[in-house]
């Protein structure tokens, strides 16, 4: 899972953070995932924006309370990523 790359409020942060795609036993990605790598990162979740490929990813960024852009790169089409309304 790719967690707050590019330029976001007027700020450029370029960090990408990895972990497992199961956390804690929950199939990735999931909130709990998110919401770990930007404690594990110390940067506020309002000055995050996770990245992701699939619809899932919205989901889950949504849940952890983060804003989100895609990229139609993986399993989800872009016309699928249109339907879930990511903010980027």
């Amino acid at each position: 899972m790719r967690v707050s790359i590019g330029r976001y409020h007027r700020t450029v942060l370029l960090l990408e953070f990895t972990i497992e795609p199961f956390h804690e036993g929950n199939p990735g990605p999931h909130v709990t995932a998110a919401i770990a790598a930007v404690e594990a990162m110390g940067v506020p979740a309002a000055r995050t924006l996770y990245v992701g490929d699939m619809t899932v990813d919205v989901e889950t960024a949504r849940a952890a309370g983060l804003a989100v852009a895609v990229v139609p790169e993986g399993s989800s089409t872009r016309e699928e990523l249109e339907a879930v309304r990511p903010d980027y």
